[in-house]
Order: structure tokens, then sequence, then C-alpha cells
């Protein structure tokens, strides 16, 4: 049986081609591609690529100013902080968190809006595999054309699970039996009736939003459109910790708001979601709120019917 496409590139010795993440005394990461003949250089010296080609990974290379180098192989977390940007990418955290709670599964088919720089792309084709379908849409061309480079340098080739294409979802969205649609967009919500038309029933929906007016906005399209059950939304938050003998203690800094994440699951064709039995606070729509749910309750408060 052949290997899944990458996984040679990450094991053995370093080769020609493959990505070499170095960490200097301070632990600030300096990421390249092997060459020969080629030179790495540094503010502190410089060192030849072809003392790291054939050396293991986990070897320590010195510079010409006699400062060490760690080189190992760069973690797709890693690889994608520091890859080529044509926009924000989601951060491993998130797409840590969509693997999980959207239950991206070996050779699961998947449909995903909103390529941006490739980055949750390599993490869902490491996940369904090379036996998997992930179709993914961009409206801009310039960034599928760094997507599509930043997912093939670090694959070593094309992946045979993926599938590129530019333009809108709503407009080209043609795949059917689908188990999990990843939205990372301006306006999830426009996406609804084409999304339900391709999930399988049981199939999730994930969308990634940034503020919390998406969020709103694109929970109640949920619950107005009929065909899925009651979302979820959470944000996910990162503290590092500082362990240095006695002194421990949370680090200064932390990795904050990136984004919201909601998950919801389609339901059979023809069933209605069972009703929200509990009711939201007096006020938390407005009078001339007409959306999913709204006009006043038998308590003459505005809830949902």
């Amino acid at each position: 049986m052949s290997e899944p496409t990458g996984a040679a590139r990450r094991r053995g010795p370093f080769q020609v081609g493959d990505q070499v993440q170095l960490t200097d005394p301070k632990g600030r990461h300096y990421t390249f591609t092997l060459e020969e003949g080629k030179s790495f250089h540094t503010h502190k010296g410089a060192f030849p690529h072809d003392e790291l080609i054939g050396a293991p990974e986990g070897s320590v290379v010195r510079t010409t100013g006699n400062v060490a180098y760690l080189a190992l192989r760069p973690l797709l977390p890693d690889y994608v902080l520091s890859m080529p940007r044509g926009a924000a990418v989601v951060y491993p955290k998130d797409a840590g968190q969509i693997l999980s709670m959207a239950d991206i599964f070996p050779g699961a088919r998947v449909v995903e809006a909103g390529v941006g720089s490739g980055s949750l792309s390599m993490f869902l084709l490491r996940a369904i595999g090379d036996q998997g379908m992930l179709h993914s849409y961009e409206r801009r061309a310039d960034f599928a054309d760094i997507a599509r480079q930043n997912v093939e340098r670090y694959f070593g080739a094309p992946h045979p699970a993926w599938r590129l294409t530019v333009g809108d979802l709503q407009d080209n969205l043609s795949d059917t039996d689908v188990d999990r649609v990843i939205l990372d967009m301006l306006a999830p919500w426009e996406c609804l009736e084409a999304v339900s038309k391709a999930l399988v029933p049981g199939g999730l929906l994930c969308a990634y939003v940034a503020t919390t007016t998406q969020l709103a906005r694109t929970v109640e399209a949920i619950r107005e459109n009929g065909t899925f059950n009651e979302p979820a939304a959470w944000e996910t938050m990162v503290r590092n910790w500082h362990i240095e003998g006695l002194a421990v203690r949370p680090d200064h800094r932390m990795i904050g708001h990136t984004g919201f994440l909601l998950t919801a699951r389609r339901l059979a064709d023809g069933v209605e979601p069972p009703m929200r039995r509990r009711r939201p606070a007096k006020g938390a729509y407005g009078e001339d709120y007409t959306g999913p749910g709204g006009g006043r309750d038998a308590d003459g408060g505005t809830g949902r019917a």
C-alpha cells in the first residue's frame, strides 16, 4: 500500500526540497527550503544547506558566527503561520476546533468556502486523507493561486483529494451527498439554501465568523431556514505558561479572540426542527423584529413561538 500523500516528507533524514525550521537560542524560528549548494544566512553568520541534507531531523548546526540552531521539520501549525499569505489564515487553535467539533473523519466528503491562503484546507486534507474529497471555493483568483502553491509546497505535490474552484459557493455548488460544509466567509447566511441541498441528512455545517453581528445573523438565518437543528456557538482562547524553576506563571500575552465558530446538523427532509423550550429574555428582540420566532408571546414579552 502506498503512503498517504505527503507522509514521506514528514519522517526520515532531511532531503532536498524539504521545509526546515531553525530555532535559535532565543526561541525564534526561521523556515526555508533545502537546496543543494545554497547557504542559509543570518546576522549571526551562515552555514551551507549541504550540512543538513542527509542529516537526521533534530540535528544542531552552527553558523560561521558559532551560533547553534536546532533543525526540525515545521509542524503544520508552524507552517501555516510562516507561509506566504494572500488573506488572513485560520489559526491552528480554530483549525483544531473545526477538525474536532465538526467531526472531520477519514474519507469524508467536505465542501469549504473561503480558502484564503489555504491554511484550513491543509488541516482538512490531512484529516480526510487521500480517499476523501475536499472541494474548496474561493472568490478571488489571486488568493486561490497562493493557496494552491502553499498546499502543494506542504504536501510536495497536488493532493489527490483536493479540488479548487474560483467563484461563489452559492452560484457554483454542484456537489451532492456532502458530509461536512465549512464556511469561512463574510456572509455565510447567503449560502444556507445551497448548503442545505448539498448536505446529507445528519451532515454538519460549521461557520467561522469574526464579529458578533455576523454570528447573530448567521444563527437566526439557520433557525429561519428550518432544515437544521439548533446551532451551537463558541470561541476559544489560548494562554501559554512560563515555566522556569519556581517561576511558574501564565505568559503576559495570549492568543485571544480570532473568530467565532458555530455548528448545526442537517435534519432529514420534511422534518421540522424541535421547538426551543428556552425563551430569550424580554427585550432580547426589538419591537420591530420579524425574524424567526418573532412576535409577542402569551405573557406579552418578545419571544420565539
